[in-house]
């Protein structure tokens, strides 16, 4: 519940930020979606997967996106049937505002809990867990 926790906190402040910074607020489904997108996920099969949503319900989220102009479709080039999930130029303003919200926060978290805690987490965080099937 802790690591839970803590993406709310990050989320949260994440979009009071970009809010005092003059954006338009996001969802937090869509603040998962282009967070995804930032580590790299371009297809909208799989980030629905990771936000554990039905690929309709993904459809409808990134049509609205499009709409916003953060995100832009183009064509994959491995499979002619799909489509990549890509950011927009249009979003690069939104973009590096919350890069720049987010190493704040990361600052913000080494004041309160200390640098050597911050880079265990770091640590922790980036390992490899293994697979997420829990055996009984």
């Amino acid at each position: 519940m802790d690591l839970l926790k803590s993406l709310y906190w990050f989320d949260n402040a994440l979009q009071s930020g970009l809010k005092k910074s003059g954006f338009e607020a996001v969802t937090r489904a869509q603040s998962l979606i282009l967070l995804n997108i930032m580590v790299g996920e371009r297809r909208a099969a799989r980030i629905a997967t990771n936000l554990g949503v039905s690929r309709q319900a993904m459809s409808q989220m990134l049509a609205e996106m499009e709409k916003r102009g953060l995100i832009i479709f183009t064509a994959d080039h491995d499979d002619k049937r799909a489509q990549i999930v890509l950011f927009s130029p249009e979003s690069r303003d939104i973009r590096n505002a919350a890069l720049r919200i987010l190493a704040r926060l990361e600052r913000e978290l080494e004041k309160r809990i200390g640098v050597k805690n911050v880079e265990a987490l770091r640590k922790a965080l980036g390992t490899d867990w293994g697979p997420y099937v829990i055996d009984r």
